[in-house]
């Protein structure tokens, strides 16, 4: 347990602070700049690389939202639940604030949105909450399926964390104009915890809507895996 929540906070790390860090020092870096595309591969690069090395020990969730539809399609023990999310939260948080003293050592700094999942004002391209909420339900409950289907023994081994690295490079080249892209509440969590102000106000979101999406995505599992 202790080594598979080690292996859980390292894989979330890298998750947030490769991700996020393409977001805040590469994407718009003058002229050479990686934009939208290159922060969408580098979050399912983290995903993929971590998948692989990690995996093994922990199952690879790094997202309490993954961790919740595991548990509710029957793959992972309810008991182990809590932990795996307090670690996943530890992980993010500590990514987050290596990131904040990284980006703030260049001259004339300033911390902008920093990353942070928003709506409304605060979404990259101004979509509404309810926006907001449907494509981070929806894409959460998709990103489980895909995890689910790809780790199924129907299919060849050793190939999922292909899928779920390309699936979740998909979610966000949909979904960074709308919300950022989240779901994920701990990658959410630790951003919001240093922008703080309107991030933490609209946190509720990244919670409710990634942790729906990934019960739906197990409730969805269920019936199909039964369906054979």
């Amino acid at each position: 347990m202790q080594k598979s929540l080690v292996a859980e906070l390292l894989g979330t790390f890298w998750l947030v602070f490769g991700g996020c860090g393409s977001a805040v020092l590469a994407a718009a870096y003058p002229e050479l700049g990686i934009g939208f595309v290159g922060v969408a591969f580098a979050f399912g690069l983290t995903v993929l690389t971590m998948a692989y090395a990690v995996g093994g020990i922990s199952g690879g969730h790094f997202n309490p939202a993954v961790s919740l539809g595991l548990t509710v399609a029957g793959r992972f023990p309810a008991a182990r639940l809590v932990p795996y999310i307090v670690a996943q939260l530890a992980g993010a948080i500590a990514a987050a604030a290596l990131l904040y003293l990284i980006a703030s050592g260049k001259a004339g700094f300033e911390l902008g949105g920093f990353a942070a999942n928003g709506y409304g004002d605060h979404s990259p391209g101004g979509y509404s909450l309810l926006s907001a909420l449907l494509i981070e339900v929806l894409l959460t409950m998709f990103f489980l399926i895909i995890i689910l289907g790809s780790t199924s023994s129907r299919v060849p081994a050793g190939f999922a964390p292909l899928a779920i690295g390309l699936g979740l490079t998909l979610i966000h080249l949909v979904s960074i104009p709308v919300t950022n892209t989240s779901v994920n509440p701990a990658r959410s969590t630790g951003q919001a915890l240093f922008v703080g102000g309107w991030a933490l106000q609209q946190l509720w979101l990244f919670w409710i809507a990634p942790l729906a999406g990934g019960a739906f995505g197990g409730l969805v599992w269920r019936f199909l895996d039964d369906a054979d």
